[in-house]
């Protein structure tokens, strides 16, 4: 899953600047912004938007621009090439583009709709207009006004219908800072996510992956340090887990290891961690008789397991703790939300509390 960031034309420059910086830094990839939002009049586009454009080329970002048949005028431009010619790689398409037309502008970019309104007839329209979907793109819209967000049962649902036909799937989750106007309420795709902050956003934003969104962005222009952080990790593929090691075992803090591809629903298993020279020992039966593995527990297979002796494993769950496995430690309560989207390939590492 890929991260990204909304800036807005009405932005002080500086703070713009400011933010696609470190947005790059945070291994950001997206950034969308609007070019036609009325509360915006007055705005400069053709300076504003040139200036947003060479900065997000210098940072390697993205920008899915929102754009009206108006939109060229706004910014100079004789046609859409020469849009495409500044930098412009994604264009969310607004009214006023026939099948034909989208079809087209598919081939100088890639086209981008509101993944909650399309519909079985535009589907039809664009195959007979020979489409290539894998140019097409779907981003769910964020909604400003309490109560109107999705479900992400229903998101998930979309998302699954429009991945099967190939189209890249975007949606948003609120910022924590600087929250936008009119409302200031937060600009979330789903409705339960609004309100939250932290490392509650970095789990929203898991939780859209997880429903299909390829790419994950902030609605707001603000985000909080620990937000920075989190979609850090995100972006990098790479989830620090907070977490207390046994003396012995210290030296685990901070190495990157990854869950096995086929992930088990009851441990995180490191791939890594068997080719590893740190093999304890088992310990005698009467250390733990009847012991359990709690959430968290992390775990360690001793040489009494054979070709299996070194592998770290992170109880997901409640089981019985097997005897030929110590504790070496135990995922904190801060760490343990992260651990379901610890699976399929995801990078880990444990770090000091």
């Amino acid at each position: 899953m890929e991260t990204g960031i909304s800036i807005y034309l009405s932005q002080d420059p500086e703070a713009q600047a400011a933010l696609v910086e470190r947005s790059g830094t945070a291994g950001v990839r997206y950034a969308f912004t609007s070019l036609h939002i009325p509360e915006e009049a007055g705005v400069d586009y053709r300076t504003r938007a040139r200036q947003l454009l060479a900065l997000c080329h210098g940072h390697g970002i993205a920008l899915i621009a929102d754009i009206a048949p108006a939109t060229l005028k706004k910014l100079g431009c004789e046609n859409f090439e020469e849009l495409r010619r500044l930098g412009v790689e994604y264009v969310r398409l607004d009214d006023g583009f026939d099948a034909t037309r989208t079809v087209e502008l598919s081939g100088i970019f890639h086209v981008v709709f509101n993944a909650s309104t399309i519909s079985e007839t535009d589907i039809v329209a664009w195959r007979a207009a020979d489409a290539d979907f894998s140019r097409f793109a779907a981003c769910h819209n964020f909604y400003p006004k309490p109560l109107t967000g999705l479900a992400v049962e229903d998101v998930a649902a979309m998302n699954a219908r429009l991945k099967a036909l190939g189209f890249q799937v975007m949606g948003f989750v609120p910022g924590d800072r600087d929250l936008r106007g009119p409302l200031h309420e937060g600009l979330p795709t789903v409705e339960a996510h609004r309100g939250d902050t932290g490392g509650k956003l970095a789990l929203d934003m898991l939780e859209l992956g997880d429903a299909g969104c390829d790419v994950v962005l902030l609605g707001d222009p603000g985000a909080s340090p620990e937000l920075w952080r989190r979609m850090a990790e995100i972006s990098s593929g790479c989830l620090s887990l907070h977490a207390e090691l046994d003396a012995p075992f210290r030296h685990l803090f901070g190495r990157i290891q990854h869950e096995r591809p086929d992930s088990s629903p009851w441990i995180v298993r490191s791939q890594e961690s068997r080719l590893w020279d740190d093999v304890p020992e088992p310990p005698s039966p009467q250390e733990h008789p009847g012991a359990v593995a709690q959430p968290g527990d992390i775990l360690m297979s001793t040489t009494a397991y054979g070709r299996y002796a070194g592998e770290l494993e992170i109880a997901r769950k409640r089981f019985p703790l097997d005897g030929r496995d110590i504790k070496v430690g135990q995922v904190v309560a801060t760490g343990l939300p992260f651990l379901p989207h610890v699976k399929r390939g995801a990078g880990f590492r444990f770090v000091e509390v």
